[in-house]
């Protein structure tokens, strides 16, 4: 039995091919594929909460997603990066996944960590498995680069962030959704009921599940926004667990209880383009909500 072709399925399928016809022609190709990939927008939030203890209030933390190395992203764009967060001075860092497009394929793995280990952070480096990261046979190959890196991996676990005054929040890691084995019950096991918590899931539609704990604020990638957003449409190319929550603030649970934040990611993959899907970097600020 044929499977039944919804409206959106067949209007993305007719937007891609308008898309690839115009962008085919003159200065839109170039344009998707060699100017917008290479831009980088930062986006400086304050996130305030009630929660958050006051000797947390401008803590900052930078993410940076899915730079999916070897595919369109390359090393030199990579070591830009390093020196752009470090130039923000975190306060800490988080890695939401997908750091090379496949893992064994990619023959520069050797000059990762020795980038990645001049991001410096009084409070720490954090990361989490992307989908990239466990194919290809990659879950090993990630998990030493980022141990080299001195990077923390959480996969269903959670870390404290204690202050000299005793004041603590909680960072809670999960597994990634399509290879890997998320259980965001165990990763939040540990932490006090009360305490202020972020979550960091590279899959975005788990937002769902993780309304029903105790987290205040999640933080995903996996999207790429979309990677082509076509004007009036939305977002052409959403992977699954990344088809409800695309880009950018959502509010969720049924007294709104979890914010949660899409990061558009840093590389492309699957095809090379970006399209009014910019890359980004993205600064959070804390700020206790009194």
């Amino acid at each position: 039995m044929s499977k039944k072709v919804t409206r959106r399925v067949f209007l993305k399928k007719m937007f891609s091919s308008f898309f690839v016809a115009i962008a085919s022609g003159a200065g839109g190709y170039v344009y998707a594929r060699e100017v917008e990939p290479k831009m980088l927008k930062i986006y400086n939030y304050t996130f305030r909460h009630r929660s958050i203890p006051r000797g947390f209030d401008g803590f900052k933390i930078v993410q940076f997603s899915d730079t999916h190395l070897g595919f369109q992203y390359n090393l030199t764009q990579f070591e830009k990066l390093i020196s752009k967060i470090n130039s923000l001075k975190p306060d800490i860092i988080f890695f939401t996944g997908d750091l090379m497009d496949n893992p064994n394929k990619f023959s520069e793995t050797d000059k990762i960590a020795p980038l990645l280990s001049r991001l410096t952070a009084p409070f720490g480096k954090f990361s989490i498995y992307g989908n990239h990261d466990h194919g290809g046979y990659g879950s090993d190959i990630y998990m030493k680069i980022m141990e080299q890196s001195d990077f923390t991996i959480l996969q269903n676990q959670s870390h404290e962030i204690r202050l000299l005054d005793g004041s603590k929040i909680y960072i809670a890691g999960i597994d990634d959704a399509m290879l890997g084995k998320p259980d965001i019950s165990k990763a939040v096991s540990r932490i006090p009921k009360n305490a202020f918590t972020i979550l960091l899931s590279h899959a975005p539609d788990l937002a769902d599940a993780a309304s029903s704990f105790n987290i205040h604020l999640q933080l995903s990638g996996h999207s790429h926004g979309g990677q082509v957003q076509i004007p009036f449409f939305g977002a052409l190319i959403t992977p699954p667990f990344a088809e409800k929550y695309i880009e950018g603030f959502y509010k969720i649970g049924n007294s709104k209880q979890l914010t949660l934040y899409v990061n558009r990611g840093l590389g492309t993959t699957r095809m090379p383009y970006r399209f009014l899907s910019l890359p980004e970097l993205t600064v959070f600020t804390l700020s206790t909500d009194l």
